[in-house]
């Protein structure tokens, strides 16, 4: 037997362990659908607060979908981040027909913040809820979200509940690669690992984080992760890491965002955070391309360039990835049938990280929003 008849066998087996884990841990998360609306006789006042750029065609939706949430003790602080388009205005035309959304404008940014952790932060400083939302500027909630995330932060005793939102977006590739991305997503966080004190796995949701605004401000808040473009993420690690209690339910069916529009915005957008991902260590981020290609793409290609035993080890690779795909998918309301276009996401995947890898060494760090941040500035910021 060859060498490639070694590295489908190896294969095999790391996405065997990968599936048993993934099958039976994805099956401990809820669904908050599932969760009773039900709160207590005085529930918690909550402060959702959400951060806005240049978001004209999605933010009036967006906040209507916001004010119709049918939480009893809510205030909206809406944050207004230097946009250069009409943002603002309808932000501020929206808090003239209700009380409960104040608007916050920023007109620059200080030094040693990301633009969109500085106005979280601003508008948490604004808060007055005992529970705090961090959410997105273009998500759209359903009425009973809210009521059914409290009910299940209090009645299992969290600090912190992150909820992932169905992204459905309007070109069929882009929808493709979010099935592949939830399956990425999945192994590489383990989400299910969150609630567990005694490992170090976290979690944190960019379109839904709910949080205590009394564990918040013992981590210190966003003014911790300043510089973190995945602060999403590492909002839910500061908690963690302080022993603060986590855990993750699926939004399918009740949180919706687009994510992104085109396939330029999706290379563009994820520029500033697939190398933070990995606290810019160039080994993890090569090592991250490496998997994509060699698990990815290359069992697919094997099929047609391999015989035998090896080809029929490869078939089985290729069908389980399949199952394992479609499995997730179904978590986050997209359709099994994009598990067939793995090996083409996985490819656009591994383009994605090696480019933006590229460009922050050639360029000594990002531009994000009109700002530039160094490497180094950007290093710096490790939690």
């Amino acid at each position: 037997m060859g060498w490639l008849f070694w590295l489908a066998l190896a294969t095999l087996a790391a996405y065997a362990a990968i599936a048993v884990d993934v099958f039976i841990g994805s099956r401990k998360l809820r669904f908050l659908r599932e969760v009773p609306a039900t709160l207590p006789e005085k529930p918690p006042k909550v402060s959702l607060i959400a951060a806005a750029r240049n978001e004209e065609r999605n933010i009036e939706a967006a906040v209507r979908s916001l004010l119709k949430l049918d939480y009893p003790d809510l205030e909206l602080i809406l944050v207004n981040d230097r946009s250069e388009d009409r943002t603002g205005a309808i932000l501020d035309e929206l808090a003239r027909e209700d009380a409960r959304l104040r608007v916050l404008h920023i007109p620059e940014l200080p030094p040693g913040w990301l633009g969109k952790n500085h106005a979280l932060w601003l508008g948490s400083r604004q808060a007055r809820g005992e529970l705090l939302l961090f959410t997105d500027a273009d998500v759209l909630m359903r009425p009973d979200v809210l009521r059914r995330a409290v009910h299940l932060l209090e009645s299992a005793g969290l600090d912190h509940l992150a909820a992932t939102p169905e992204a459905h977006m309007p070109k069929l590739l882009l929808n493709l690669f979010m099935a592949a991305f939830g399956f990425v997503f999945g192994v590489f966080t383990r989400p299910w690992k969150a609630r567990d004190p005694k490992s170090p796995r976290h979690i944190g949701i960019g379109a839904f984080n709910l949080v205590r605004t009394a564990a918040y401000a013992k981590v210190g808040g966003h003014q911790t992760i300043a510089l973190r473009p995945d602060d999403d993420l590492k909002l839910g690690k500061i908690l963690k890491k302080a022993g603060y209690r986590q855990d993750l339910a699926y939004g399918t069916g009740l949180l919706q965002v687009e994510w992104y529009g085109s396939i330029g915005q999706l290379i563009r957008g994820l520029e500033k955070n697939v190398y933070a991902g990995t606290d810019y260590r160039l080994w993890m981020a090569l090592g991250g391309v490496a998997f994509q290609l060699l698990g990815g793409v290359w069992p697919y290609l094997a099929l047609f360039v391999t015989e035998g035993p090896t080809r029929l080890i490869y078939l089985a690779v290729v069908l389980l990835l399949s199952l394992l795909i479609a499995d997730s998918a179904r978590f986050h309301g997209l359709s099994p049938w994009y598990a067939a276009g793995f090996p083409l996401t996985s490819t656009l995947f591994a383009y994605i990280v090696l480019r933006t890898v590229i460009l922050n060494h050639r360029q000594g760090g990002i531009t994000w929003r009109g700002t530039f941040y160094h490497l180094d500035q950007l290093r710096a910021n490790r939690v």
